[in-house]
């Protein structure tokens, strides 16, 4: 009996080995298209400028529509930020369509996730990413302008409104022109541009720094997926032989995942891998990675932003486009034979290689190494300037357009997000004692503390 029991624990531990290894050759192979991704997404958030953001999104029109998919296709890929920035352009005056289809977007339609999927999964995935992502964007234009309008969003816009705006007009008062100069320049001036680089750097290690838990997480659970969980299990999950109907089954099942999965952004391409090998359908795979807007941590802060009802409404919109474009996007790509046929007997090679994964890792460690330079003596460079790094997840934001702030002992704190916010004042001191002063970045000029507060809650108060 001790014997057995010795043996399972020993087993036991052996697949857990197994799932932890695998988890991380799922970040050596992908090491080198995080990097490069995030480094053109730095670039494009330091040099693309956000004002007119703000102003050419009134409506959920053809026009409004492809600015806002533009504008998504250029922020960063974390889905936080996306729902935050969403809410600061719907309060701004945003239409609420044209603002949801910013965060698909900017969640779908980047470049950090295109180049990953080709790497983990094959251009196959990445290619019906951008496909499938157009589609979404078009049914959610069409079918949100029904079901994402009326009294609920007037009501979430007035709340949102009377709560943040009673400092509105003050935006931009005191705010550093340096960054914002910077991006009304010529494309040749910003490119040149010391201090843009280094702004640019800051939002590559800012982003990183961010999505360092949903990219862990990712990784690690679809190390277990791939190597622990059965073939019966996803046999009984996802629906096999049935034709359509398997098809079906398995893009309104992959939302689902994603849901109770609580990975978003970057970090659930690992997790779709894996579930490409256990069996799920092309479109479910393809469903399951749109549904990154949709996982729980995600629909409490829509709960928060704009109430019950408009976040469960949201909830149905969003699974109901994210399983229709899924659908589409198996049936075009089908009928075009180009849905693989095989499926991976392992996500990624089980040990180390002198292949062109490793090389490739070790050349981009170097300009990576740069950009960390950079970013550390970002103030030298002449970056920083109407930046400041949120406390709580480290990401960069613009002071002046931070989508929440909070006093604590007479410094304001910037965040990306409420959700940040929100952990700042549960435990404030554990983020004061880990920064120096808030309002200076790398030793920048100290950002006044009289910028407009676009929190949620009165200044000063905790929740």
């Amino acid at each position: 009996m001790a014997g057995a029991t010795l043996l399972a624990g020993i087993g036991w531990l052996d697949a857990i080995g197994r799932s932890l290894r695998e988890g991380f050759f799922m970040f050596w192979e992908t090491l080198w298209p995080l990097i490069l991704g995030f480094t053109l997404s730095g670039a494009v958030q330091a040099f693309v400028s956000r004002e007119t953001m703000q102003t050419k999104m009134g409506d959920h029109g053809p026009a409004a529509v492809a600015r806002a998919s533009g504008y998504g296709m250029a922020s960063s890929s974390c889905s936080y930020a996306a729902s935050a920035m969403a809410k600061s352009l719907f309060v701004k005056g945003a239409d609420f369509v044209a603002a949801s289809v910013f965060m698909v977007a900017s969640t779908n339609l980047v470049i950090e996730l295109g180049i990953v999927l080709i790497v983990l999964m094959g251009w196959q995935f990445a290619a019906s990413e951008f496909v499938g992502g157009v589609i979404m964007i078009v049914l959610l234009a069409l079918g949100g302008g029904f079901w994402l309008r009326g009294r609920l969003v007037v009501e979430a816009r007035q709340r949102l409104a009377g709560d943040s705006g009673h400092d509105e007009g003050h935006d931009h008062e005191h705010a550093p022109s340096g960054s914002v100069a910077l991006q009304q320049e010529t494309w040749a001036t910003r490119l040149r541009s010391k201090g843009g680089w280094a702004d640019a750097a800051t939002y590559t290690m800012a982003d990183l720094t961010m999505l360092r838990r949903e990219l862990a997480i990712g990784f690690t659970v679809a190390g277990f997926l791939a190597v622990v969980v059965p073939v019966q299990v996803w046999n009984t999950v996802f629906v096999h032989g049935h034709g359509s109907w398997t098809t079906l089954e398995n893009v309104v099942v992959g939302p689902f995942i994603a849901i109770v999965s609580f990975v978003c952004s970057i970090g659930n391409v690992p997790l779709a891998a894996a579930l490409w090998k256990g069996g799920i359908s092309f479109g479910g795979v393809v469903s399951f990675i749109f549904a990154d807007l949709i996982s729980l941590p995600l629909l409490l802060i829509y709960r928060r932003y704009y109430g019950t009802r408009l976040m469960l409404r949201m909830l149905a919109v969003f699974w109901g486009v994210m399983s229709v474009a899924g659908l589409v996007t198996e049936v075009l790509f089908r009928a075009a034979g180009l849905v693989p046929t095989t499926r991976p007997t392992q996500v990624v090679p089980a040990h180390f290689s002198w292949d062109y994964t490793t090389y490739l890792n070790i050349v981009f460690l170097v300009p990576f190494a740069v950009l960390y330079w950079a970013y550390r003596n970002r103030a030298r460079l002449g970056g920083a300037e109407g930046h400041v790094l949120d406390s709580v997840c480290g990401m960069q934001v613009e002071a002046a357009n931070a989508p929440a702030t909070t006093v604590q002992d007479g410094k304001r704190f910037y965040f990306c997000s409420d959700r940040c916010l929100l952990r700042f004042e549960a435990d404030p001191a554990r983020y004061t004692a880990k920064r120096r002063d808030p309002n200076e970045v790398a030793g920048s000029a100290s950002v006044p503390v009289s910028f407009g507060r676009l929190s949620k809650r009165p200044e000063g108060k905790g929740h």
